[in-house]
């Protein structure tokens, strides 16, 4: 059976948080109604929404992938409009959090909706049995609680709430459209306060504070000792907070107190400085200020720290911890863990403190929170907190019985059923690979399962199964480098022999890729190794043609970024599969250089590909009387070269020209090998063959003098260095051909030469090197 559809749903209340989920709702393509109050004396009775929508293009993060997806979210009001609720197929309401006014509310709601729509509240902690005393008993079969984290485009979480009532069917259909259709992490949640990621953050967050106070530590150092060391995010505790809103975070504890057995309240009872720093006003980034405070001073912007004490402002002073430094050292997050919270230092003290109590008071209310589902708990953290570990996973990394026999020496209440399995020998407390999803096809999965054909220092071949390969980039710094060449040339020779089809893909980092590894090529440039540049250059090149003219389909499933070698690998390919979050850019020009694996040629070929095949390109070609002109095509894709433009997402990657109609885009990272997996079968089925290599007839030089013209005017308005402007002028003459007249044909070869012609000759201008060894530095680009 098919899964269920969803076209159209209805987002009624148009805050922040509703107008934002009405906008994802629109990211992933289904029509919506965002409905509000009709405010007093309104002119507009459609005021909030509107005003809502009009606010989303502002916003940063960006909430929408584009302006044009708002034309999917229509505004109304409570009183006009309704009857739209009978047209939905899913009701989602995010008003304030007031359990009174929400019983209130869905008892309108649910008279207006279609009895067969879903229905959810978007309640980040109230009882969602509560507000189901507002329906009928049949009604309450189709309702739910639907939480999403804001950011609802970038959080990746969606916690799923059923009540006693809720009909399986519709915990499933909800669970269904949360991962397939908004790419989102599902859990299912207990109706319980606050639910799993709130309940268990809220929770560390206030052990957290307690062992700052109890080991005499600042807020500074503990940022230092509870971000990327430990696995969480570089906002670590306290940039965090200033992040959320100490207003919110006051806000969450309270109701969790209010909720939880009386001997639990104390646990949630917010320290008496942060009330004070909301009685002043100081709730964290939206009002300026909170526990840092940005300030700009002669030598730049600095950012002072308070002092929870006196609750005034000072100089940031981390404190030296020697385990941290140590941590930082050791390689991979659990040994990284189990350094710091065993170091014999107040940084391993605090830290251990820490982590003790989050484990033990998750393991105490896992039954409660999510019916014993350590897995979810662990997901939750890790995509509503953007926790690299969970607690159950970090649990493993301290070692299970090490860390048990310390809490127990420590006078600790372990949970019986820990001990039970820590008797039985067991070294995990979850179930299953940490975070797995039940998803169809992962190459970590194909890889525990024993399907790798082989694998060298960048890349990771595997059967995924149906006939089907891919190739997973494992490369340093997801940068191109000479063995995952030969890992894609020898991909291709065993595909075209035993399989169906190929598809490439980053499923172990965050990014697909960033490009060649400018260390080698500049280590390579500076040691007089130019002949060994000029090799690899055409390596490249050569590489990408091979996946291009493969007789068999190439997919290639890009997530996250994509820039400069990456997005040309990604143009080379038969489609692309890319991820919502798609981050592409020919970006060459930032460092002096320009593309040079074939990506300026790509960007020409998919240029001409808007022109009408056999109308001339000028009078002087044809009758005169119908011709088109290739320059605005052409200049479009210049721009994008010599912008460096980067996309935001992979509508915007369309827009540039990136994507092509019939590349597809996926919602949820989980099912990205899957989806273009299907692809591969998709296109085999109905017969693939590569594309025919045919002649390219080149802009030549009457568009060259355009562009040229176009780059001297921002050169002499100072809008660009001289600099910029020279890689422009190679950009321009690499991406009309060259020194041709217009419409001569050439090989897709001869390119491919001026390319590298002209990458090899920005390399030996010192102004390029400068700008690639700033990057390197800094991260940053140089314009000299």
């Amino acid at each position: 059976m098919p899964d269920p559809l969803l076209k159209r749903a209805a987002v009624v209340g148009a805050g922040i948080m509703g107008s934002q989920l009405a906008a994802h709702l629109a990211n992933a393509g289904v029509r919506v109604d965002l409905l509000d109050i009709v405010p007093a004396g309104a002119g507009d009775r459609s005021v909030l929404a509107r005003t809502a929508l009009e606010r989303l293009p502002t916003m940063k993060p960006a909430p929408i992938l584009g302006r044009e997806v708002l034309n999917l979210v229509h505004p109304g009001n409570l009183e006009d409009d309704l009857g739209r609720l009978g047209g939905v197929d899913w009701v989602i309401e995010a008003v304030v959090e007031d359990l009174a006014l929400k019983k209130d509310l869905w008892a309108r709601l649910a008279a207006a909706a279609a009895d067969r729509a879903v229905l959810s509240s978007n309640t980040s902690g109230l009882s969602l049995t509560r507000i189901a005393e507002a329906l009928s008993g049949d009604v309450r079969r189709r309702f739910l609680g639907a939480h999403f984290f804001n950011p609802p485009r970038y959080m990746r979480l969606l916690e799923v709430i059923p009540t006693a009532d809720t009909d399986q069917a519709v915990l499933a259909t909800v669970r269904t459209w949360g991962e397939k259709i908004l790419g989102k992490g599902v859990v299912i949640a207990r109706d319980t306060p606050n639910f799993i990621a709130n309940r268990i953050g809220i929770f560390a967050t206030m052990a957290t504070l307690g062992a700052m106070e109890r080991h005499g530590l600042n807020p500074e150092t503990v940022d230092a000792l509870t971000g990327p060391v430990v696995g969480h995010p570089k906002s670590a505790t306290f940039r965090t907070l200033d992040l959320v809103g100490l207003d919110v975070f006051i806000f969450v504890a309270r109701n969790i107190a209010a909720n939880v057995p009386e001997a639990e309240r104390s646990l949630f009872e917010v320290p008496h400085y942060i009330e004070e720093m909301v009685e002043r006003g100081w709730l964290g980034q939206k009002s300026g200020q909170g526990f840092y405070r940005r300030e700009e001073g002669p030598s730049g912007t600095s950012y002072l720290v308070i002092d929870p004490q006196t609750l005034t402002y000072r100089v940031q002073d981390v404190q030296a911890i020697p385990s941290v430094r140590e941590a930082r050292r050791a390689k991979g997050l659990d040994a990284r863990i189990r350094t710091l919270a065993y170091a014999g230092d107040v940084g391993g003290a605090f830290t251990w403190q820490v982590m003790k109590e989050t484990l033990l008071y998750s393991a105490a209310k896992a039954g409660e929170i999510a019916a014993g589902d350590l897995v979810a708990i662990d997901d939750a953290m890790r995509w509503g907190f953007n926790w690299e570990a969970g607690p159950f996973q970090t649990w493993e990394a301290l070692d299970l019985a090490r860390s048990v026999e310390r809490m127990r020496a420590e006078g600790d209440d372990v949970p019986a059923w820990v001990r039970e399995r820590v008797a039985e020998g067991a070294t995990s407390l979850l179930p299953e690979a940490p975070g797995a999803k039940e998803v169809s096809v992962s190459v970590r999965r194909r890889e525990a399962a024993g399907h790798v054909v082989w694998r060298n220092p960048e890349a990771i071949f595997v059967d995924i199964g149906e006939e089907v390969a891919a190739l997973s980039i494992t490369a340093p710094k997801d940068a191109i480098g000479p063995d995952l060449m030969a890992a894609l040339a020898r991909a291709a020779a065993d595909v075209e022999k035993d399989f169906r089809g190929l598809v490439v893909v980053n499923e172990g980092s965050q990014n697909f890729s960033v490009g060649a590894n400018l260390l080698l090529v500049l280590m390579a440039v500076e040691s007089g190794q130019w002949a060994e540049v000029e090799k690899a250059t055409k390596r490249l090149q050569d590489t990408h043609m091979l996946l291009k003219y493969l007789g068999r389909p190439v997919v290639v499933a890009p997530w996250g970024m994509a820039l400069g070698g990456g997005a040309e690998l990604a143009l080379h390919a038969s489609r692309i599969q890319a991820g919502v979050e798609l981050y592409m850019g020919l970006v060459e020009t930032g460092v002096g250089l320009l593309p040079a694996g074939g990506g300026t040629k790509e960007s020409l070929l998919r240029a001409l590909a808007h022109l009408p095949a056999g109308v001339p390109w000028s009078p002087a070609a044809g009758s005169g009387q119908y011709y088109v002109d290739p320059a605005p095509f052409v200049m479009r894709a210049f721009e994008t070269i010599a912008m460096a433009r980067v996309s935001t997402g992979a509508d915007e990657a369309r827009g540039f020209g990136f994507l092509s109609e019939a590349d597809g885009v996926t919602m949820n990272r989980d099912r990205l090998l899957e989806d273009a997996r299907a692809l591969v079968l998709v296109l085999d089925r109905i017969g693939y063959r590569p594309p025919v290599r045919r002649p390219v007839p080149v802009p030549g030089r009457e568009v060259r003098s355009l562009l040229e013209v176009a780059v001297d005017g921002l050169a002499r308005s100072h809008f660009i260095s001289e600099h910029d402007a020279r890689i422009a002028r190679q950009v321009a003459r690499v991406i009309t051909g060259g020194d041709r007249a217009q419409g001569t044909e050439v090989d897709e070869q001869d390119l491919l030469d001026l390319e590298r012609e002209a990458f090899l000759s920005l390399l030996g201008e010192e102004k390029t090197r400068a700008r690639i060894r700033h990057t390197l530095q800094t991260g940053k680009p140089l314009r000299n």
